[in-house]
C-alpha cells in the first residue's frame, strides 16, 4: 500500500512540476495611469464593445483582481487593442462601491 501511495505521489508531483507556468494571464493590467477621459472612454468601450454579446455586469460587482481575469479573456474576443484594454479595465476598477 505504500509502494502505491508514493508511487502515486510521485507521478501527480512530476505532472504537476511538468506543466507550463503561466503568468500572463495572472498579471493586471498596469495600475491605474489613464486619464479621465481615457477612463471615459474605457466606459463607452465597455458599454457597447462587451453588450454586444451579453448584459453588462456593475463593475462594482467583481474585485480589481477578478476583473483582471475577466479582462484577460474577454478583450481578445472584443477585439480590443492593448490600449483599450487598459482603459475598461481602469474604468471597472474605478467605479466605486
Amino acid at each position: 500500500m505504500k509502494k502505491l501511495f508514493l508511487a502515486a505521489s510521485f507521478v501527480g508531483l512530476l505532472s504537476v512540476s511538468c506543466t507550463p507556468k503561466s503568468t500572463a494571464t495572472a498579471e493586471a493590467p498596469k495600475s491605474v495611469t489613464s486619464t479621465a477621459e481615457q477612463i471615459a472612454q474605457g466606459k463607452t468601450i465597455y458599454e457597447n464593445a462587451c453588450k454586444r454579446c451579453h448584459d453588462l455586469p456593475e463593475p462594482t460587482r467583481y474585485t480589481s483582481v477578478q476583473w483582471v481575469g475577466i479582462m484577460n479573456s474577454m478583450a481578445p474576443k472584443a477585439k480590443l487593442n492593448d490600449e483599450q484594454h487598459q482603459w475598461v479595465y481602469d474604468y471597472v476598477v474605478s467605479v466605486k462601491k
